[in-house]
């Protein structure tokens, strides 16, 4: 299992099969659900998802939810609409109840501009009564734990946090960052989706930090989701020009950013942001074609 993983995380695919391959020929190894799972994992962060998707057909046991999930998260992260699709509407049947699997086909959709299919998805959220976990963050300063949530209006020092922020924001551009948009899943102007990244809740938690401790101390934020790909470079960059260690412990893993580096040497971020294997679906009838989700018949 730990070989398995490490090939899917460090993108060595073909190793990954043979080691795959050599336990259950050679080694005479029954594999479970959870070794399948690292092989759809290792193919799908490898772009390769009509081949994560064969593999799963031809399984000899039923495939589960964490199997599903691999393949949705890999189609997300590669922005495949048509295979997406397939896996939500397994997912859908298997974990009715599950938010994330609705949210992940949303941001699929969102990332490839079909913005009807978003208000889709949340309608028949609301329908089903399906009820996503909002993003939190927190940071602990003098022994008082400050909480926030994305675009939040409520804290006393609000006005002070967004000014820092609008000002960091400023500076870093300088030395280049550049805002990453597509992490803004709302069909609305460059200028508004700019100002929403600003406004995430682990930036919020950056900005009291920065205004509420003594320069030099490092500034640490939990986030119960995973934090996006702008949030990860937006604190690389704030690390490096305001001088502050900043530790970020999110729902996948723990990232230590010192100087501009981070701690998980952006492996994170490449597979975040991943398009290797950008399909649309055949206008024409030919390449692959998978059936398209019929809102009615989920009602």
């Amino acid at each position: 299992m730990a070989v398995l993983c490490g090939c899917s995380h460090g993108g060595l695919v073909d190793k990954g099969l043979d080691i795959f391959t050599s336990m259950v020929h050679e080694k005479d190894v029954q594999p479970t659900d959870l070794h399948y799972g690292c092989v759809v994992d290792l193919l799908g962060r490898a772009g390769q998802l009509e081949k994560a998707l064969e593999f799963i057909k031809q399984m000899p046991l039923e495939p589960t939810a964490s199997i599903w999930s691999a393949l949705l998260g890999a189609c997300r992260a590669h922005a495949n609409v048509p295979i997406g699709e397939y896996v939500a509407q397994k997912l859908f049947m298997i974990e009715p109840e599950s938010a994330t699997n609705y949210v992940i086909l949303s941001n699929i959709y969102a990332a490839s501009g079909r913005w009807q299919d978003v208000v889709n998805v949340r309608r028949l959220m609301e329908e089903k009564i399906v009820l996503k976990e909002p993003g939190r963050s927190w940071i602990n300063l003098d022994r008082l734990v400050h909480t926030f949530r994305a675009g939040d209006a409520l804290h006393p020092r609000k006005e002070e946090i967004f000014e820092k922020l609008r000002e960091i924001s400023n500076k870093i551009k300088e030395v280049g960052y550049v805002p990453d948009l597509s992490c803004v899943l709302h069909d609305v102007d460059d200028e508004q989706k700019e100002s929403i990244l600003l406004s995430h809740s682990e930036k919020l938690a950056i900005g009291i930090g920065i205004i509420g401790s003594p320069q030099g101390l490092p500034i640490q934020v939990v986030k119960n989701l995973r934090i996006c790909v702008d949030c990860h470079n937006f604190a690389k960059f704030v690390s490096k020009i305001c001088g502050r260690d900043i530790y970020l412990r999110d729902s996948k893993r723990f990232h230590h950013v010192v100087g501009g580096v981070c701690s998980c040497g952006d492996y994170w971020a490449r597979d975040y942001h991943s398009k290797k294997d950008v399909r649309e679906e055949s206008q024409d009838g030919s390449g692959p074609c998978y059936p398209r989700i019929r809102w009615n018949d989920l009602n």
